[in-house]
């Protein structure tokens, strides 16, 4: 893909900022170490990240610093703040070394096509639910792609994402960033009691109602959260929170000793517990969330990667939602026994 106008000013503002006409290998472990040192703020998480000594990465910093006659940080308290000029070439530098990693990337593309690693970032309950049966499927296909799961939520993605430390994620859409979307069905705010608890009506139940009941919720991390906590001050209510929690299985053991009702997500498979499950709503409306898979537009996916993707989505179109309002249970479960055997 050719450079565009902003790219190339990204690389030839680099290149006056080092007064050079190239960068020499060390050059480049010296800005990676920059970008490191700015992200995490000290230099001993970044010797963690980079696994270099700290006074290794102290002394390529220094000498980044007397190189470009630039005073990039100052010291505050233990941790390291950007200067203004520091900012600016932080910027600069991850123009530059996202090209940089492009260009070995399509290289790599090159000479591969149908073999190599995939790294995919999802939530716990979508790799339980959506990629164990999938991946098998997949695997016939592609039977020299090697996938590597990360479990990681929203804002986790997005770092791995941008770093390369993942080809896609799965998730709720993000737009804030520099990401592709391939649109998925949306993942919809359930409620999940003991079946002896009168709980809604017609499998549905008003967000205000909740009000009355102990509350066993995902931590914050979880987009779907988020969005549950966002319709509640929509409502103006406050709710009695029992316990919050990453996992999100212990919400439903807890619901099915009738401890609370838990919050979940469509995407969570509750087939191994007995709950009633109805849809949460706001003003008769239901609580959704735009749900894709994304990735880096600056990175080139592999092609095994683009038809992961494209037959990931054909799959999750089939299975979604995992869980239904008690009413469609049963028509469900039905399909996702259907689907599993077509996996065989």
């Amino acid at each position: 893909m050719p450079l565009d106008q902003t790219d190339v000013q990204c690389i030839i503002s680099l290149a006056l900022y080092a007064d050079r006409t190239y960068i020499e290998p060390m050059d480049l472990r010296r800005l990676r170490t920059f970008v490191a040192v700015a992200e995490l703020g000290t230099v001993s998480k970044a010797a963690l990240r980079l696994r270099i000594g700290q006074p290794a990465l102290s002394r390529q910093i220094s000498d980044l610093q007397q190189e470009l006659g630039l005073r990039l940080f100052d010291r505050v308290g233990r941790g390291l703040v950007l200067t203004a000029e520091g900012e600016q070439f932080l910027e600069d530098c991850r123009g530059a070394l996202g090209h940089i990693d492009s260009l070995g990337e399509r290289v790599e593309l090159l000479r591969r096509r149908d073999r190599g690693v995939l790294k995919v970032a999802a939530a716990p309950q979508t790799i339980e639910s959506v990629l164990s049966t999938f991946l098998p499927r997949y695997a016939g296909r592609f039977p020299n792609v090697h996938v590597k799961l990360t479990e990681a939520l929203g804002h986790d993605q997005s770092a791995l994402l941008e770093r390369g430390d993942a080809h896609i994620g799965i998730r709720q859409v993000q737009g804030d960033r520099p990401f592709e979307s391939l649109p998925l069905p949306p993942d919809e705010v359930l409620a999940a009691c003991t079946p002896s608890l009168e709980l809604g009506h017609a499998d549905v139940i008003d967000i205000g109602r909740l009000a009355s009941y102990p509350l066993l919720l995902l931590e914050s991390g979880y987009s779907i959260r988020r969005l549950f906590d966002a319709a509640c001050r929509l409502a103006d209510v406050e709710f009695n929170i029992l316990l919050e929690s990453r996992a999100p299985h212990t919400l439903l053991a807890l619901a099915e000793a009738g401890l609370g009702v838990a919050i979940i997500p469509s995407l969570l498979r509750t087939d191994r517990y007995a709950l009633k499950i109805v849809r949460v709503t706001h003003r008769r409306k239901p609580l959704r969330e735009r749900f894709a898979i994304q990735w880096d537009k600056r990175r080139p996916l592999p092609p095994y990667a683009e038809g992961f993707c494209e037959a990931l989505a054909q799959y999750m179109r089939e299975v979604l939602p995992i869980t239904q309002p008690s009413g469609s249970k049963t028509t469900t479960v039905r399909k996702l026994a259907a689907v599993r055997k077509s996996c065989r």
